[in-house]
């Protein structure tokens, strides 16, 4: 399945992406997609249900990030070997986990914002991890039984404030309103045969600046999964984004290149759908 959120920021209607790309409304089977949506029954309920008895939604409307009310939005540094290298940063021994509030997450087509005063807004695509049940202390053999599916999210980053202004801990530079634009839809695991081959890749201003695979990730999903649920308890609709392939704008030879109004990205992973954010300035 392909589950979505449409409408109104802050007024979102539950919806599924039917066969032909068609948004159905979900409104009178579940009250939105949220924690209790990504439970495995709740979702078996939901594949079960033939979309053409579904209300067709008509024209276009705004879509929102496919989960609502995110408790967490756990993140992973420099889990590409090239991409640590393009940073001039070592190869991590073990998963490097950082947060980024919840309040900085967006629908896929929404605008980012630069702050005020910023000039090196930077971007990175990657592959994001819905969790379906609790997960506390799992061993990486049961890891993918608490993930209800699987989303694209730009982990938008303010490179001076993330390594010079929050005094070694990368929440400020990560974490600015707009920085989280997640989506278009979550696609439950079972559409997924193997995340680890999954092509990502980013676009700003029709030029390709990242094309990259899961494959190359030096911690695969079942291994964060794990590896995270050792350190906090991870909770229904928390999402882990995995860390991103080489391309970003702090690493361009042979001077790094950054967002500023007017810029428009494109974002995709594959199977998983396209983003796309036009750039301005905070108002």
């Amino acid at each position: 399945m392909r589950l979505l959120r449409y409408g109104p920021r802050g007024a979102e209607k539950p919806g599924l992406l039917d066969s032909q790309g068609r948004i159905r409304d979900l409104s009178r089977e579940i009250p939105d997609i949220n924690a209790a949506t990504l439970a495995p029954e709740s979702l078996a309920r939901l594949a079960a249900l033939k979309p053409d008895s579904l209300p067709l939604v008509e024209g276009s409307p705004r879509i929102g990030p496919p989960v609502a009310n995110v408790p967490n939005l756990v993140c992973i540094g420099l889990n590409y070997a090239d991409h640590a290298r393009e940073t001039n940063s070592p190869i991590p021994e073990v998963p490097i986990v950082f947060m980024k509030h919840t309040s900085s997450i967006i629908g896929p087509d929404d605008q980012v914002k630069i702050p005020r005063g910023s000039t090196k807004v930077d971007w990175e695509v990657e592959l994001g991890i819905v969790i379906g049940s609790q997960a506390s202390c799992v061993e990486e053999a049961d890891a993918l039984d608490h993930v209800a599916g699987y989303c694209v999210v730009n982990d938008v980053s303010e490179r001076d404030h993330q390594r010079n202004g929050g005094g070694g801990q990368w929440i400020k530079g990560k974490s600015h309103p707009t920085f989280a634009p997640v989506g278009p839809w979550l696609v439950t695991k079972d559409e997924v045969s193997d995340p680890q081959n999954l092509g990502l890749w980013l676009e700003v201003d029709g030029e390709r600046r990242q094309d990259g695979s899961t494959r190359t990730m030096i911690f695969g999903v079942k291994k964060l999964v794990a590896d995270v649920s050792r350190h906090m308890t991870l909770l229904p609709g928390d999402i882990i984004s995995t860390g991103t392939p080489p391309g970003v704008g702090m690493g361009h030879k042979p001077e790094p290149i950054f967002l500023k109004p007017g810029s428009v990205m494109r974002v995709g992973v594959e199977g998983l759908g396209e983003q796309r954010q036009e750039v301005i300035p905070f108002d």
